[in-house]
């Protein structure tokens, strides 16, 4: 018999609210988070505003926060998020449940790197006049400023093992890094390692920041970001012909999966079942949709072959510049969720959409 797979908990980290009920009241009330950027000086870049995630304090969620002193937003933000969602299910509390049955699958990007040191050394290691960097010069400048706390931090699958060993999620321990699709691919592939019996419950979602000068930078210099200076509350438009690129956030959202007999056992509150999950790559260009239309429709069949499935589809793309009408209409189906039964309250639809990324 096929195991079904359903929703009991649910927490954000976002730009619009720290909290389920704060998102979803942003979002019925039309407001936006979208503003100059605050955290550096970007005055020097072509895009100079974004999405912050502001007045966050991780002690709020954690009786203490000293161990994640070092860690990047994207760790402490999927803290948050996490804390609320286990919370939500009940969850929270290791007596609860077999924790070797419960898991975590995290779509993460890499945390924040020093830029400033990598910068300042790159510019002691390059000879004036010169377009060639001597390394023993870069390496010698840039060790002393480095702190082994902080790089381990980069590494993609450290804030799943943050989570893992907080929150003791000793079953499966899965991170992807698959850009704007990580979140929604996480929660589909979480789904379905319950389904195949590997888990009783996952923990899946997405946590992510770029608003950094190096990250910033870096989406501007592939034109993929809005320029849109002199109105950045309205720069998001991505099915505009006036669209001119995207607008760069950040944040985390986190739900937790279950079987459905395994939350009913427990009396858990159910939000939503997932009833299918499908996920295909354009394999085209890092900005472009492909021109194949069956390349992206895949995603799409996969869950609708699913008896009783109603599928619920997140298109993402970088919409830098006015597309022909069939582009338009497909964009870029990478991973498509589907439920089955629509949730009484829905903080987002797709969790790349809370991190902004």
């Amino acid at each position: 018999m096929r195991r079904r797979v359903v929703i009991t908990g649910m927490g954000v980290i976002t730009p619009l609210g720290h909290s389920v009920g704060e998102l979803f009241a942003s979002q019925i009330e039309g407001r936006t988070a979208v503003g100059p950027i605050s955290r550096f000086d970007a005055s020097t870049l072509a895009t100079t505003f974004a999405s912050e995630v502001k007045h966050f304090d991780l002690v709020k969620y954690l009786k203490d926060a000293t161990p994640f002193t070092h860690s990047g937003l994207n760790t402490r933000f999927a803290l948050g998020a996490a804390q609320q969602a286990l919370a939500d299910a009940e969850l929270l509390d290791e007596s609860h449940g077999d924790r070797g049955r419960i898991g975590i699958y995290l779509g993460t990007g890499e945390g924040q790197e020093n830029f400033a040191g990598l910068i300042n050394s790159t510019a002691a290691a390059v000879t004036s006049g010169s377009d060639r960097a001597d390394p023993v010069r870069f390496i010698t400048a840039l060790r002393p400023v480095l702190d082994a706390r902080n790089e381990s931090e980069v590494e993609t699958h450290t804030t799943i093992g943050h989570l893992a060993n907080l929150f003791a999620l000793d079953g499966p321990n899965v991170s992807c890094l698959t850009a704007c699709a990580a979140g929604s691919q996480a929660i589909g592939e979480a789904a379905e390692l319950i389904r195949a019996g590997d888990a009783d419950a996952m923990v899946a979602g997405g946590s992510q920041s770029m608003l950094h000068p190096l990250g910033v930078a870096g989406f501007t210099r592939l034109s993929a970001l809005s320029q849109r200076n002199d109105s950045p509350q309205t720069a998001s438009r991505p099915f505009d012909l006036t669209r001119d690129g995207f607008v760069i956030g950040e944040g985390a959202g986190v739900v937790v999966l279950e079987e459905l007999e395994h939350a009913k056992a427990r009396g858990a509150t159910i939000y939503a079942e997932l009833t299918g999950y499908g996920s295909t790559a354009d394999a085209y260009r890092m900005t472009d949709p492909t021109p194949r239309v069956g390349a992206r429709s895949g995603a799409w069949r996969m869950p609708s072959q699913t008896p009783g499935c109603a599928p619920s589809t997140s298109a993402t793309s970088t919409p830098t510049a006015p597309a022909p009408p069939r582009t338009t209409r497909w964009k870029r189906w990478r991973s498509n969720l589907c439920s089955a039964t629509t949730p009484t309250r829905s903080p987002f639809r797709a969790v790349r959409a809370c991190s902004g990324t």
